[in-house]
C-alpha cells in the first residue's frame, strides 16, 4: 500500500451504497486516505433519499455525481470495496478486494436507507482502523 491508502467503492449504479461509502471515509478519515466511487453502470444523479440520509448525519452529496468505472481507477486504487455489482469490477494483482454486502437503497424511501447509512459507517469505521489509523502522539 502506498502512503497514503486509497480506496475505491464500487456498486452498479454508483448512486447509494458506493457514494454513502466514499462520503463517510472522506468525513471519517479526512486527508488520511484517498477515495473514489464509481459504477458499472451509473445512474444520472445520486439518490435522493441516499441524499437527504447522509444530510441527517451532516453530510452533504447533493453535487455527487454517479462516475463509470474505469480500469484506471482500479489500478490506482489499494483496496477495492465492491457493493452488489457481481462481476463487473476487473481483478488486478496486488490489490486487496472485499465485497460487502449491503440491501441496495435503490427504489427505497429515506427510512429504509437509515440502516444501510449506518452499517456502512460501521464499516468505514473498521476500514479505517486498519488501513489508516490516527497516529498517536
Amino acid at each position: 500500500m502506498s502512503e497514503k491508502p486509497s480506496v475505491l467503492f464500487v456498486c452498479v449504479h454508483n448512486a447509494g451504497r458506493s457514494q454513502m461509502a466514499a462520503a463517510w471515509l472522506t468525513h471519517l478519515a479526512g486527508d488520511r486516505v484517498e477515495v473514489r466511487s464509481a459504477g458499472s453502470a451509473p445512474a444520472d444523479t445520486v439518490n435522493p433519499a441516499v441524499v437527504e440520509a447522509m444530510r441527517e448525519v451532516g453530510i452533504d452529496i447533493a453535487a455527487q455525481t454517479p462516475k463509470i468505472l474505469t480500469v484506471e481507477a482500479v489500478q490506482a486504487s489499494d483496496v477495492c470495496i465492491t457493493m452488489g455489482c457481481g462481476d463487473a469490477c476487473p481483478v488486478f494483482p496486488g490489490k486487496r478486494y472485499l465485497d460487502w454486502k449491503l440491501e441496495d437503497p435503490a427504489g427505497q424511501g429515506v427510512d429504509a436507507v437509515r440502516p444501510i447509512r449506518d452499517e456502512i459507517k460501521s464499516r468505514i469505521e473498521g476500514l479505517i482502523a486498519e488501513i489508516a489509523p490516527e497516529e498517536t502522539k
